[in-house]
């Protein structure tokens, strides 16, 4: 029978409670080697480490060859078999999330073409435009994109609205309200009657115009009124571009009125009528793909805090409401 020690190799190197004729015996040779007496490393135990190094080595070389993109020339190029969606809701006070969507989209060689679902009264100037520019590069890049218009899509939701290629209105949507706005509230009535005084130290003449503790002098109200027209000139010249329409026949009825669907159709700023799944069908129509052809968002992740503070607001705190009305499209005033 083959040699079995009278005790575990415990306690390290030394060994030092192992009887003498384990240590120094004829057996000491296969003891000292199955107990590493003396610190001597065997050539199992080297295999062994190299084999453990080595592992995490193989394993990663392993998973990249399974990540790794094909080669183009064995593969072809992937097939664009899919159709976008972005959800443009409610007041449009950033365009950050929306422009992002777009662009993931507009990027995705998967993506065929791009449908936005619009339920929106408009918001500020600077995020209409950025949406509007966006969706014009669709057109330089040859990705086709529609949009589909639900019960309200005015002001700054029609002027980004503008450049899809094709634009779908139920009848009775809400649309229109080419104008600008803006509007502030005027305290100072109130504070005159409970004795309250607010002291004001500028450096510029205008630069606390529009605040609410005291009247605006007429030098400030025409100056506004020529900002505001400003901004109506550039809303009617960016529609009739991307409309191909005169200038002066938009600026006819550029008045900041509100138009139904069916009677937007009459006068050019829609295409057709029909809701979200007609301006699908017709979208995948215009690709080639089926009705079987997959619908994908794409979503980015938001704090809850922004969320609270930002889009979210309105469905937290009941006694606001969503500010629906289409009002024209708010002028947003920035400080420095």
């Amino acid at each position: 029978m083959g040699y079995r020690p009278h005790a575990p190799c415990v306690g390290g190197a030394n060994h030092q409670g192992q009887p003498d004729h384990q240590r120094h015996g004829p057996h000491a040779r296969r003891f000292n080697r199955d107990c590493n007496v003396g610190g001597i490393v065997t050539r199992r135990q080297k295999i062994t480490v190299a084999a453990l190094l080595a592992a995490p080595v193989v394993i990663g070389l392993l998973l990249l060859s399974f990540n790794e993109s094909p080669s183009s020339s064995i593969v072809p190029v992937q097939q664009a078999n899919r159709i976008g969606l972005v959800r443009i809701v409610d007041v449009i006070y950033y365009a950050d999330n929306y422009v992002w969507q777009l662009k993931e989209l507009r990027k995705d060689k998967s993506i065929a073409g791009v449908i936005i679902r619009v339920e929106s009264p408009g918001g500020g100037v600077a995020p209409s435009q950025e949406l509007y520019n966006e969706v014009m590069r669709y057109r330089k890049e040859d990705k086709p994109l529609v949009v589909s218009m639900g019960n309200l899509a005015a002001s700054g939701a029609y002027y980004l609205s503008s450049p899809a290629i094709k634009i779908f209105a139920n009848p009775g949507t809400l649309t229109g309200s080419i104008g600008v706005i803006f509007r502030f509230p005027q305290y100072h009535k109130l504070f005159d009657k409970i004795g309250l005084d607010m002291e004001t130290i500028k450096a510029g003449r205008y630069k606390d115009i529009g605040t609410p503790h005291r009247s605006m002098s007429r030098d400030e109200r025409r100056l506004l009124q020529e900002l505001l027209d400003d901004t109506h000139e550039q809303f009617i010249g960016d529609v009739s571009r991307a409309r191909s329409m005169e200038a002066d026949s938009l600026r006819s009825i550029a008045d900041g009125r509100i138009f139904t669907g069916r009677r937007a159709k009459e006068i050019g700023l829609v295409d057709s009528l029909g809701g979200y799944e007609v301006a699908l069908a017709w979208l995948r129509e215009h690709v080639g793909l089926t009705e079987k052809a997959k619908t994908i968002e794409k979503k980015k992740r938001h704090s809850l805090l922004r969320d609270v503070l930002t889009e979210g607001i309105w469905d937290r705190i009941p006694f606001l409401g969503r500010p629906h009305q289409p009002g024209g499209m708010y002028f947003l005033m920035e400080h420095y």
